[in-house]
């Protein structure tokens, strides 16, 4: 894995997009672990599973359905999907005035 400074990174984005193929790139920010560069994969449904995975509000509806599972209470599969399927509610966000 190639570790890079956030600097370098911004310096020379399209060379750390093709390291990807060999393996991730960790971008740090002051010394510390701010983000990671990881190529896409190339088939459609690994690339699905691969954005799923990464993505907070199905975690938390997976991590829940362990929760239950572990209680003994399982979420039907049609619930699963219901429930992943409903769109989430939209938080305004302003800015403050300066």
């Amino acid at each position: 894995m190639k570790i890079a400074p956030v600097a370098d990174v911004k310096a020379r984005f399209s060379n750390y997009v093709d390291r990807t193929r060999e393996g991730p790139v960790l971008v740090t920010k002051n010394g510390r672990p701010a983000a990671l560069l990881v190529s896409v994969p190339e088939d459609d449904d690994e690339l699905e599973r691969f954005i799923l995975a990464h993505t907070p509000r199905f975690r938390r509806l997976l991590e829940a359905a362990a929760r239950r599972i572990g209680r003994g209470k399982g979420l039907a599969h049609e619930e699963f999907w219901k429930a992943a399927a409903r769109p989430r509610s939209r938080v305004r966000r302003t800015t403050p005035e300066r």
